[in-house]
C-alpha cells in the first residue's frame, strides 16, 4: 500500500484516479477546493486552495505522501488574458514547494496538456511548444517551471489528450449528450482524426507511468491518450447506434455559418454548442504519438465500443451531473 496525494481529485480525471486507486489498497488524499462528486470520496478529501501555499504544505507535510499526482488546473478556454490562468503556474510552484518538504517521495506527475501545441501541429521535441489558447500558454509556463525546478524524486509531465467518459463534463459530455439525443450533425465531407482517450484506459496509463521507474530516463514527457486513433464521424456513429439513432449530414457551410453565430453568442456569454475554434477542433487531425506511453503500458484495458458503453451507462444512472 502506498500514500498517494491528488491535487484536484474532486475533477474528472481525479474522480475516476481517486476511484482506482482506492480500489487498488492505496491510502489516498484528495486536496481540492471543490467537493467530490461521489459521496463516499468526502472521507479522502480536504478543503484547500492550490493557491494558499501555507496549507498546501501543512497539509502535504501531514500526510506524508510517497506519490503526488498533481492534476488541479483551470481547464477552460474562455480566460481573457494569462494573467486568468495564474492558478496553473501558482499550482505548480506550490506543489513543487511542497514537494520539497518530503523525504519520503518517491515521485510526482505534473499534468500538463497535448494543447502546449496546436490542434494539427507535430511538435519536434518536447520543448517544441506553439500553443494557440490561452489555456495552452500557462500549460507551457507550468513545464517550463517543473524543468527548472526539478525535483531530487521521479518525475514527469504528463500531456493529456482528449479524455472522455464517465464524470465528463464539456466538451465531450456535450458531444456524447447531442448524439444520444438525436441533435448532432455530420460536417459534410470533413471528418477529423484525432488521438482521444477513454479515461479507463487513461487511469491505467497514469497508474502504470506513476508506479514505474523513470528517475533516470531521458524522456520525462508522457501523452494520455488511446491507440489507434479515433475518426470522429465513426465515433459518433458508434454511440448513435448504441442508442438506436441514426446521425444525418448537413453542408459543412451551414454548420460553419452555424460555428459564426456561437462566436457571437460566446461575446455576449451565452453558450451555443458550436464555435468555430470548436468546428476547426472536429475537422483538423491531429494524431499524437503515443509510443512512449505505450512502452510502459503495452495495451488498452477498454476497446472504444467498451467505453461507449460505460459511457452511456453512465450518462443514463447520472443524468443530473453535466
Amino acid at each position: 500500500m502506498k500514500k498517494v496525494l491528488i491535487t484536484g481529485g474532486s475533477g474528472f480525471i481525479g474522480t475516476n484516479l481517486l476511484d482506482h486507486l482506492l480500489n487498488s489498497g492505496h491510502e489516498v488524499l484528495n486536496i481540492d477546493i471543490n467537493p467530490p462528486k461521489i459521496n463516499s470520496h468526502f472521507s479522502y478529501w480536504n478543503k484547500c486552495d492550490i493557491n494558499d501555499i501555507e496549507l498546501l504544505e501543512n497539509i502535504t507535510i501531514k500526510f506524508q505522501p510517497n506519490y503526488i499526482i498533481h492534476l488541479a488546473a483551470r481547464t477552460d478556454l474562455d480566460g481573457i488574458t494569462i494573467d486568468d490562468y495564474r492558478t496553473n503556474t501558482i499550482g505548480v510552484e506550490n506543489v513543487i514547494s511542497a514537494a520539497k518538504k518530503i523525504d519520503c517521495l518517491q515521485k510526482v506527475i505534473f499534468t500538463s496538456s497535448m494543447l502546449v501545441c496546436k490542434v494539427g501541429y507535430q511538435p519536434l521535441n518536447n520543448f517544441d511548444y506553439k500553443p494557440s489558447t490561452l489555456y495552452g500558454e500557462s500549460k507551457v509556463l507550468t513545464e517550463k517551471i517543473v524543468w527548472d525546478n526539478q525535483l531530487n524524486c521521479d518525475w514527469v509531465i504528463i500531456r493529456l489528450t482528449s479524455i472522455w467518459g464517465p464524470w465528463f463534463d464539456e466538451p465531450y459530455r456535450f458531444f456524447f449528450d447531442r448524439v444520444i439525443q438525436n441533435k448532432y450533425f455530420h460536417i459534410g465531407s470533413k471528418s477529423g482524426t484525432k488521438t482521444y482517450g477513454f479515461v479507463g484506459n487513461s487511469i491505467y496509463q497514469i497508474d502504470k507511468i506513476l508506479f514505474s521507474n523513470t528517475k533516470n530516463s531521458l524522456n520525462k514527457v508522457f501523452y494520455i491518450g488511446d491507440s489507434p486513433e479515433n475518426n470522429i464521424e465513426e465515433w459518433a456513429n458508434e454511440i448513435a447506434s448504441e442508442v438506436g439513432q441514426k446521425i444525418i449530414r448537413l453542408p459543412f457551410l451551414i454548420i460553419k455559418l452555424g460555428s459564426y453565430f456561437g462566436d457571437f453568442l460566446k461575446l455576449i456569454d451565452v453558450k451555443f454548442p458550436l464555435t468555430s475554434f470548436r468546428l476547426k477542433n472536429m475537422t483538423t487531425n491531429n494524431v499524437i504519438d503515443l509510443s512512449d506511453t505505450y512502452k510502459i503500458t503495452k495495451k488498452n484495458i477498454y476497446s472504444r465500443k467498451e467505453g461507449v458503453r460505460k459511457t452511456i451507462e453512465w450518462i443514463t444512472t447520472n443524468k443530473n451531473n453535466s
